[in-house]
Protein backbone atom coordinates (compact mmCIF):
# COMPACT_ATOMS: atom_id res chain seq x y z
CA UNK A 1 0.00 0.00 0.00
CA UNK A 2 3.28 2.11 -0.33
CA UNK A 3 2.96 3.06 3.46
CA UNK A 4 5.72 3.67 5.82
CA UNK A 5 6.45 2.00 9.36
CA UNK A 6 8.34 2.92 11.94
CA UNK A 7 9.11 0.34 15.15
CA UNK A 8 10.66 1.02 18.38
CA UNK A 9 11.62 -1.55 20.66
CA UNK A 10 13.97 -1.98 23.39
CA UNK A 11 17.37 -1.94 22.06
CA UNK A 12 17.93 -5.71 24.37
CA UNK A 13 15.35 -7.34 22.18
CA UNK A 14 16.39 -10.14 20.80
CA UNK A 15 18.18 -10.19 16.81
CA UNK A 16 15.43 -12.38 15.26
CA UNK A 17 13.16 -9.53 15.81
CA UNK A 18 14.89 -6.80 14.96
CA UNK A 19 16.32 -7.96 11.48
CA UNK A 20 12.01 -9.32 10.57
CA UNK A 21 11.46 -5.74 10.68
CA UNK A 22 14.21 -4.16 8.35
CA UNK A 23 13.67 -7.03 6.08
CA UNK A 24 10.01 -6.21 5.79
CA UNK A 25 10.82 -2.52 4.92
CA UNK A 26 10.23 -0.86 8.85
CA UNK A 27 12.57 2.08 10.20
CA UNK A 28 13.72 0.12 13.30
CA UNK A 29 14.16 2.63 15.94
CA UNK A 30 16.21 1.29 19.56
CA UNK A 31 15.22 2.55 22.90
CA UNK A 32 17.45 1.73 25.99
CA UNK A 33 14.61 0.47 28.59
CA UNK A 34 11.89 -1.54 28.40
CA UNK A 35 8.30 -1.04 26.52
CA UNK A 36 6.91 1.83 28.63
CA UNK A 37 10.31 3.81 27.54
CA UNK A 38 9.35 2.82 24.12
CA UNK A 39 5.77 4.23 24.05
CA UNK A 40 7.60 7.44 25.34
CA UNK A 41 9.94 7.29 22.52
CA UNK A 42 6.60 7.02 20.38
CA UNK A 43 5.00 10.11 21.86
CA UNK A 44 7.60 11.98 20.66
CA UNK A 45 8.12 10.82 17.25
CA UNK A 46 4.07 11.19 16.86
CA UNK A 47 4.82 15.35 17.33
CA UNK A 48 7.37 15.11 14.91
CA UNK A 49 6.16 13.00 12.13
CA UNK A 50 2.61 12.50 10.39
CA UNK A 51 2.17 8.94 11.53
CA UNK A 52 -0.48 6.84 13.09
CA UNK A 53 0.00 5.32 17.08
CA UNK A 54 -0.41 1.35 16.72
CA UNK A 55 0.37 1.01 20.13
CA UNK A 56 -1.32 -1.92 22.04
CA UNK A 57 -4.67 -0.84 22.84
CA UNK A 58 -4.43 2.36 21.67
CA UNK A 59 -6.43 1.41 18.27
CA UNK A 60 -9.49 -0.99 17.89
CA UNK A 61 -7.78 -3.20 15.62
CA UNK A 62 -5.63 -5.55 17.21
CA UNK A 63 -7.93 -6.35 19.87
CA UNK A 64 -10.33 -7.49 16.94
CA UNK A 65 -7.77 -9.32 15.53
CA UNK A 66 -6.24 -11.11 18.95
CA UNK A 67 -10.35 -11.96 19.22
CA UNK A 68 -10.91 -14.64 17.01
CA UNK A 69 -8.29 -16.75 19.03
CA UNK A 70 -11.99 -16.40 21.51
CA UNK A 71 -13.89 -18.32 18.63
CA UNK A 72 -11.34 -20.88 17.57
CA UNK A 73 -11.21 -21.78 21.00
CA UNK A 74 -15.10 -22.20 20.77
CA UNK A 75 -15.16 -23.88 17.46
CA UNK A 76 -11.92 -26.51 18.27
CA UNK A 77 -13.74 -27.38 21.67
CA UNK A 78 -17.25 -28.14 19.70
CA UNK A 79 -18.63 -25.07 21.52
CA UNK A 80 -18.19 -26.12 24.73
CA UNK A 81 -15.13 -23.90 26.64
CA UNK A 82 -12.48 -25.14 29.21
CA UNK A 83 -13.10 -24.57 32.70
CA UNK A 84 -9.42 -22.39 32.66
CA UNK A 85 -7.71 -20.49 30.30
CA UNK A 86 -3.88 -19.58 31.03
CA UNK A 87 -2.70 -16.92 29.00
CA UNK A 88 1.03 -14.99 29.21
CA UNK A 89 -0.06 -10.97 29.87
CA UNK A 90 1.91 -8.17 28.99
CA UNK A 91 0.31 -5.63 26.89
CA UNK A 92 -2.98 -8.03 27.48
CA UNK A 93 -4.58 -7.83 24.42
CA UNK A 94 -4.78 -11.49 24.30
CA UNK A 95 -6.96 -12.17 27.44
CA UNK A 96 -9.03 -9.32 26.75
CA UNK A 97 -9.80 -10.10 23.25
CA UNK A 98 -11.03 -13.64 24.30
CA UNK A 99 -13.24 -12.67 26.63
CA UNK A 100 -14.69 -10.58 24.73
CA UNK A 101 -15.13 -13.03 22.02
CA UNK A 102 -16.32 -15.33 24.52
CA UNK A 103 -19.84 -12.32 25.25
CA UNK A 104 -20.08 -12.05 21.97
CA UNK A 105 -20.83 -15.65 21.95
CA UNK A 106 -23.20 -15.83 24.50
CA UNK A 107 -25.24 -13.10 23.14
CA UNK A 108 -25.23 -14.79 19.77
CA UNK A 109 -26.44 -17.79 21.47
CA UNK A 110 -23.76 -19.97 19.81
CA UNK A 111 -22.30 -20.83 23.69
CA UNK A 112 -24.12 -21.25 26.85
CA UNK A 113 -23.07 -21.63 30.40
CA UNK A 114 -20.16 -21.30 33.22
CA UNK A 115 -17.29 -19.42 30.81
CA UNK A 116 -13.43 -19.92 31.34
CA UNK A 117 -11.45 -18.93 34.64
CA UNK A 118 -8.86 -16.39 33.09
CA UNK A 119 -5.00 -16.69 34.30
CA UNK A 120 -3.21 -13.88 33.57
CA UNK A 121 0.54 -15.22 33.73
CA UNK A 122 3.47 -12.54 33.96
CA UNK A 123 7.24 -12.98 34.10
CA UNK A 124 8.38 -12.53 38.42
CA UNK A 125 10.94 -9.71 37.01
CA UNK A 126 8.03 -7.92 35.67
CA UNK A 127 4.77 -8.11 37.12
CA UNK A 128 2.61 -5.08 37.52
CA UNK A 129 -1.19 -6.95 37.05
CA UNK A 130 0.07 -9.66 40.06
CA UNK A 131 1.28 -6.42 42.24
CA UNK A 132 -2.15 -4.36 41.43
CA UNK A 133 -4.40 -6.85 41.64
CA UNK A 134 -2.48 -8.05 45.66
CA UNK A 135 -2.80 -4.92 46.51
CA UNK A 136 0.79 -4.06 46.73
CA UNK A 137 0.80 -1.22 44.71
CA UNK A 138 -2.15 1.15 43.90
CA UNK A 139 -1.62 1.42 40.41
CA UNK A 140 0.72 0.18 38.07
CA UNK A 141 2.44 4.00 36.74
CA UNK A 142 5.78 4.27 38.19
CA UNK A 143 6.59 0.22 38.21
CA UNK A 144 9.98 -0.37 37.91
CA UNK A 145 10.49 -3.49 36.78
CA UNK A 146 13.16 -5.65 35.29
CA UNK A 147 13.95 -7.07 31.54
CA UNK A 148 12.82 -10.94 31.05
CA UNK A 149 13.90 -13.38 28.90
CA UNK A 150 10.65 -13.55 27.77
CA UNK A 151 9.79 -10.02 26.11
CA UNK A 152 6.54 -10.21 25.74
CA UNK A 153 5.84 -10.08 29.18
CA UNK A 154 7.83 -7.38 30.33
CA UNK A 155 5.50 -4.79 30.21
CA UNK A 156 5.76 -2.33 33.33
CA UNK A 157 2.54 -0.22 32.98
CA UNK A 158 0.15 -1.88 30.18
CA UNK A 159 -2.15 0.81 28.87
CA UNK A 160 -4.99 -1.38 29.03
CA UNK A 161 -4.43 -1.86 32.99
CA UNK A 162 -8.17 -1.77 33.91
CA UNK A 163 -9.51 -4.15 31.30
CA UNK A 164 -6.88 -6.94 32.44
CA UNK A 165 -8.31 -6.71 36.25
CA UNK A 166 -12.02 -6.41 34.76
CA UNK A 167 -11.40 -9.62 32.57
CA UNK A 168 -9.55 -11.23 35.77
CA UNK A 169 -12.86 -10.26 38.17
CA UNK A 170 -15.03 -10.94 35.88
CA UNK A 171 -13.64 -14.65 35.22
CA UNK A 172 -12.84 -15.57 38.53
CA UNK A 173 -9.46 -16.06 37.35
CA UNK A 174 -5.87 -14.08 39.04
CA UNK A 175 -2.62 -13.24 37.67
CA UNK A 176 0.60 -15.80 38.64
CA UNK A 177 4.20 -15.02 38.21
CA UNK A 178 6.74 -17.47 36.94
CA UNK A 179 10.50 -16.47 38.09
CA UNK A 180 13.45 -16.53 35.22
CA UNK A 181 14.63 -19.71 35.36
CA UNK A 182 11.34 -21.58 35.62
CA UNK A 183 10.49 -19.59 32.01
CA UNK A 184 13.42 -21.31 30.71
CA UNK A 185 12.94 -24.68 32.25
CA UNK A 186 9.11 -24.65 30.83
CA UNK A 187 10.53 -23.91 27.68
CA UNK A 188 13.47 -27.27 28.08
CA UNK A 189 10.69 -29.39 29.49
CA UNK A 190 8.19 -28.35 26.60
CA UNK A 191 11.09 -28.97 23.43
CA UNK A 192 11.87 -32.48 25.43
CA UNK A 193 8.31 -34.06 26.08
CA UNK A 194 6.24 -32.70 23.63
CA UNK A 195 8.79 -31.64 20.37
CA UNK A 196 7.21 -28.02 20.40
CA UNK A 197 9.74 -25.50 20.63
CA UNK A 198 7.60 -22.43 22.09
CA UNK A 199 8.67 -18.89 22.98
CA UNK A 200 9.93 -18.07 26.73
CA UNK A 201 6.00 -16.91 27.35
CA UNK A 202 5.48 -20.18 26.43
CA UNK A 203 7.22 -21.38 28.97
CA UNK A 204 6.03 -19.24 31.74
CA UNK A 205 2.64 -20.73 31.00
CA UNK A 206 3.56 -24.27 31.25
CA UNK A 207 5.68 -23.72 34.94
CA UNK A 208 2.92 -21.56 36.03
CA UNK A 209 0.05 -24.52 35.37
CA UNK A 210 2.47 -26.71 37.72
CA UNK A 211 2.31 -24.15 40.21
CA UNK A 212 -1.43 -23.92 40.01
CA UNK A 213 -1.75 -27.71 39.99
CA UNK A 214 0.31 -28.29 42.86
CA UNK A 215 -1.19 -24.99 45.14
CA UNK A 216 -4.96 -26.95 44.47
CA UNK A 217 -5.89 -23.75 42.83
CA UNK A 218 -6.39 -25.49 39.68
CA UNK A 219 -7.98 -29.15 39.31
CA UNK A 220 -6.45 -32.02 37.47
CA UNK A 221 -10.30 -33.24 36.51
CA UNK A 222 -10.87 -29.68 35.12
CA UNK A 223 -10.43 -28.59 31.38
CA UNK A 224 -7.29 -26.68 30.99
CA UNK A 225 -6.42 -24.62 27.74
CA UNK A 226 -2.51 -23.21 27.46
CA UNK A 227 -2.01 -20.45 25.06
CA UNK A 228 1.52 -20.13 23.68
CA UNK A 229 2.40 -17.18 21.83
CA UNK A 230 5.25 -17.84 19.76
CA UNK A 231 8.31 -19.19 18.77
CA UNK A 232 11.05 -20.34 20.58
CA UNK A 233 13.59 -19.86 17.22
CA UNK A 234 13.15 -15.83 17.57
CA UNK A 235 14.17 -16.34 20.91
CA UNK A 236 17.50 -18.02 20.57
CA UNK A 237 19.37 -15.07 21.67
CA UNK A 238 17.41 -15.08 25.20
CA UNK A 239 17.64 -18.82 25.39
CA UNK A 240 21.86 -19.42 24.78
CA UNK A 241 22.41 -16.48 27.34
Amino acid sequence: AGMRSIVVMPRHTPTAFKEECELFGAELILVDGLINDCAREVQKIKSQRECFDMSTMKEPYRLEGKKTMGYEIAEQCNWQLPDVILYPTGGGTGLIGIWKAFHEMLQLGWIKGKLPRMIAVQADNCKPVAEVWNGNIPTAKGYQAKPSIANGLAVPEPFAMKLILQTLHESNGLPVTVQEKDIVKGVREMAKHEGIFVAPEGGAIWMALLQLLDDHVISREERILLLNTGSGYKYLDNLRS
